[in-house]
C-alpha cells in the first residue's frame, strides 16, 4: 500500500537542504579537486548522521572537458589552415587526416563513451563519489537517486544575455522549441567541415571549418582559464534534496525497495564520476530491478520532467519512467512542464545508455536554461527555494511509488 502523499516539507527538512547549499557553496569545488573531496566528505558525514550508511568511493578522472576539446579543435584548425595555404593533394591529405582525427576525438569526448582520446593524452587524478544505502536493504529492487557536488567553470558562452536572444527575437519559435540551441555541436562541427572540405576540394568548407574550429578553441580556452561558480542551483540544490530524502526515509521507512543516494564528483567534466560509479556498481545491479532518478538544477522557477538528453544526439528516457515521475508530481500537487529535452548531459545519460530505466527531474527559466547556468551568480541567495521544496516532495513521492510497485 502506498504511503499518503506528502503535502509540504517540514521545517527540519528545509533546514537540512538549505544548510547544505550554503555550506558547500562557500568554497570552490572544481571537478577532481581537493574542494570536491572536501564536499564529498561533508555530504557523507551528513548522510551517516541521517541514518544512511554512506561511503566515499575514489575514482579516476581528468576533471575537465575544455583542454581536450581545445586541442582537437586546434588540430582541426591547423589542418584547415595548411590546406588553404598549400593547395594540392598534400595539403588536402593533411587536412583530411587532421579533420578525421579531430572529429573522431571530439565525438568520443563529448559523447563520453570511453574518453579514449582524453585519457590517452591527458593526466588523470582522483575524483570522489558519495554512495549512501537506505530503504529496505534486503529488497530485490533498487532505485538510485543521483545528484552531483562538483561545480562548473564559467565562460563567456554561458553569459546570461546570450540565453535571452531567442526569447526576445523569436518568441513564438522559442516557445515551440523542444530544446535550446545545441552549442556543443560547435566543438565538433569545425573538424568535420575541415574533413569535408579536404575530401571535396572545397575552399569554402575548409574556410568555414577553420573558423568554426578557431571559435571553439577560443571558447574552450576561455572556460579553462576561468574559475568555478558557486553552483547553488547546479547542483547543490539536488545535493540538499538527497539529504532531505535520507531524513525522510529514516523517519518514515519503506519496504520492498533499496535506495542508493549517490552524489557524484566530476559530473561537470562529462560525467566522469558517474562513469566510475557505473564501472564499480553496474555489474552487480540487475537492469530489470534497478531504476535511476537523476536530480539536476532544482532551484529554477519552473520544474520539468526532462524527456531526453544528449549533447550531440538526444536520447529519450523510457516513457514509463517519465510518466511515473509526472504522476509522482501530480500526487503531491506540483506542476511540472513536459515536452522539453536538454542538449546538455546529466549523469542520467550514463545509466540510460547502460540499459537502466532512467529519468531526470530538473528546473529551468523562461530561456529554457537553468537559473544562472554556469555563471558566477549561481549563489544560494538567487535560488527559487519553493522549487527546491517541491522537488524534494516529488522525489520522495517517486521513490515511495516505486516501493509500492
Amino acid at each position: 500500500m502506498l504511503d499518503p502523499p506528502a503535502t509540504a516539507a517540514s521545517t527540519a527538512d528545509r533546514e537540512i537542504w538549505r544548510h547544505a547549499v550554503h555550506v558547500l557553496a562557500a568554497f570552490d569545488r572544481p571537478s577532481a579537486s581537493d574542494g570536491e573531496r572536501r564536499a564529498a566528505e561533508w555530504i557523507a558525514d551528513r548522510l551517516n548522521e541521517l541514518g544512511c550508511s554512506a561511503q566515499i568511493e575514489e575514482e579516476q578522472a581528468h576533471g575537465g572537458y575544455w583542454w581536450p576539446l581545445a586541442l582537437v579543435n586546434a588540430v582541426g584548425a591547423a589542418g584547415g589552415a595548411l590546406a588553404l595555404r598549400r593547395r594540392g593533394r598534400v595539403g588536402r591529405a593533411v587536412a583530411a587526416l587532421a579533420g578525421v582525427t579531430a572529429a573522431t576525438a571530439a565525438w568520443d569526448d563529448v559523447t563520453g563513451r570511453g574518453f579514449r582520446f582524453r585519457w590517452a593524452l591527458f593526466p588523470r587524478r582522483a575524483t570522489w563519489n558519495v554512495v549512501g544505502h537506505t530503504g529496505d536493504l534486503d529488497a530485490e529492487r533498487t532505485v538510485i537517486v543521483v545528484a552531483h557536488h562538483d561545480a562548473a567553470h564559467s565562460g563567456l558562452v554561458f553569459h546570461p544575455a546570450l540565453s535571452e536572444i531567442g526569447p526576445k527575437l523569436w518568441p513564438r519559435l522559442h516557445a515551440q522549441a523542444s530544446h535550446t540551441l545545441p552549442i556543443m555541436h560547435a566543438t565538433w562541427a569545425g573538424p568535420l567541415l575541415v574533413l569535408a572540405g579536404a575530401a571535396l576540394g572545397s575552399r569554402r568548407l575548409l574556410s568555414s571549418g577553420t573558423v568554426f574550429a578557431l571559435g571553439a578553441l577560443a571558447a574552450m580556452v576561455d572556460i579553462g582559464l576561468r574559475g568555478v561558480v558557486p553552483g547553488a542551483n547546479d547542483n547543490l540544490a539536488a545535493v540538499g534534496a538527497l539529504l532531505a530524502l535520507a531524513r525522510s526515509l529514516r523517519d518514515r521507512p519503506l519496504t520492498g525497495l533499496r535506495v542508493l543516494l549517490v552524489s557524484t564528483g566530476s559530473e561537470e567534466s562529462f560525467s566522469e564520476g558517474m562513469q566510475g560509479f557505473a564501472h564499480r556498481h553496474f555489474p552487480n545491479l540487475d537492469r530489470e530491478r534497478t531504476e535511476v532518478l537523476c536530480l539536476e538544477c532544482l532551484g529554477s522557477s519552473r520544474m520539468v520532467v526532462v524527456e531526453g538528453e544528449g549533447m550531440l544526439k538526444i536520447h529519450d528516457y523510457p516513457l514509463h519512467m517519465r510518466e511515473e515521475l509526472a504522476a509522482a508530481a501530480a500526487d503531491v500537487g506540483v506542476e511540472v512542464a513536459r515536452g522539453l529535452r536538454t542538449v546538455a548531459a546529466t549523469d542520467g545519460l550514463i545509466s540510460m545508455r547502460a540499459g537502466y530505466p532512467t529519468v531526470t527531474l530538473a528546473s529551468i527559466e523562461h530561456t529554457g536554461l537553468p537559473l544562472n547556468y554556469h555563471w558566477p551568480t549561481d549563489t544560494p541567495a538567487a535560488l527559487c527555494w519553493r522549487t527546491v521544496d517541491d522537488a524534494v516532495r516529488v522525489a520522495e513521492r517517486f521513490v515511495r511509488r516505486r516501493a509500492g510497485g
